[in-house]
């Protein structure tokens, strides 16, 4: 036993000093080739072997020939070890190199194109994650793009309609100003609609600026949503009359919800003021509430002929207008294209959700809300038509 643990104190002994020795080498390549790293390595080990080896046998006075037998086994060994080490080596510097080349894609339009056959599960892995983030960029860069579109469109569009009443405006304020107007209290009036279609806009560049920059300050309260519709109704009403469009309530049931219920109001009146604007005279606007199974889905349909299917996921977007099923009416109340970017905004505010698709005649507007508990019992009478 004594002799044993003596072999494993002079082979500890050697391999130590070898690995003393190799050491500095060793840290001196921390930031070389991996490939130069790995033989590294694989040279410390067998020269550690071989140290070892080599105290070992002359602490047992093996014969000159026996001794000659052990250090030609331990050379052959270390020698396939240190090729079998670069060789590896050389492949996972191969295999990084290439991967580095790919990385060099990430974030470019082709987008990233990992390496067909990583080496090492590390090197995979990285990969992997490289591929997720190019496609994440893409996606950033996809809506990037869509933004600055709505963007450019949105200036274009709010320059386009704050020209037709500052002309108007300018004319009237002219002739005025010239003494040729002979109906000044008309003129006066006209003057009045103008500046509050302007304050309208100004009013709702603002509320949409709070909404992108998350600003919205929401009082929440627990309402019905039969209170809400109800009043809703009765603002856009006279906008029907004027349309010749018939509101319609089809179906609201009075379900709780905790919302800020200004907001939601001016979400519904949005709404409603888009669908009958977009419905041509002896239309008819329906209302609708419903439960299923934790959101309410507040709906407003209308008669506007439908929207295209290659809109229809814009129709939320700031700045859209519409094609030609919901093109400008006559009486240049066309808006700035900002009241369904606002109801968007409002809505997922309150962690809900807006929907579009077409049905029958029209299109049909959702917004859904999460409810907040059961029906209260009541005895509202049923909703009649505002218009």
């Amino acid at each position: 036993m004594t002799n044993f643990l003596v072999i494993v104190a002079l082979a500890a002994l050697g391999a130590a000093l070898a690995g003393l020795l190799a050491a500095p080498a060793v840290r001196a390549l921390r930031r070389r080739s991996v490939a130069l790293s790995l033989f590294a390595v694989a040279a410390l080990a067998v020269a550690a072997m071989a140290a070892g080896t080599v105290a070992v046998a002359q602490a047992m006075f093996l014969s000159r020939h026996d001794l000659g037998v052990v250090m030609a086994v331990v050379a052959v060994s270390g020698v396939v070890s240190l090729a079998a080490a670069l060789l590896f080596g050389r492949r996972i510097a191969a295999g990084s190199r290439e991967l580095a080349r790919s990385a060099r894609t990430v974030g470019s339009e082709g987008g990233f194109v990992a390496p067909a056959e990583p080496p090492t599960a590390e090197l995979a892995a990285l990969s992997r994650a490289l591929e997720e983030t190019s496609a994440r960029l893409a996606e950033a860069r996809e809506r990037e793009r869509a933004l600055d579109t709505s963007r450019r469109e949105l200036i274009a569009g709010i320059s386009h309609d704050l020209r037709t009443p500052l002309a108007g405006l300018r004319a009237m304020a002219e002739a005025l100003e010239d003494g040729v107007a002979e109906d000044t209290a008309r003129y006066h009036a006209r003057m009045r609609v103008e500046v509050d279609r302007l304050a309208a806009m100004v009013d709702d560049l603002f509320e949409l600026a709070r909404i992108q920059a998350g600003a919205l300050a929401l009082t929440l309260s627990r309402v019905s949503v039969y209170d809400l519709v109800d009043e809703a109704l009765a603002g856009a009403g006279p906008l029907a009359r004027a349309s010749g469009v018939r509101l319609v309530a089809g179906g609201v049931v009075p379900l709780p919800v905790q919302v800020d219920a200004q907001q939601i109001t001016r979400v519904l009146g949005n709404l409603l003021v888009n669908a009958i604007r977009a419905t041509p005279a002896d239309g008819t606007v329906a209302v609708s509430a419903r439960q299923e199974q934790d959101r309410v889905v507040l709906a407003v349909e209308d008669g506007c002929g439908g929207i295209p299917p290659e809109d229809l996921g814009r129709v939320f977007d700031t700045g859209w207008r519409g094609g030609a099923a919901r093109t400008p009416r006559a009486d240049g109340e066309s808006g700035a294209g900002l009241g369904l970017a606002i109801v968007r905004g409002i809505v997922e505010a309150h962690e809900g959700r807006t929907t579009v698709r077409n049905a029958g005649a029209g299109c049909r507007f959702e917004v859904e809300l999460p409810t907040v508990g059961p029906p209260p019992a009541t005895d509202a009478p049923a909703l009649q038509p505002a218009g």
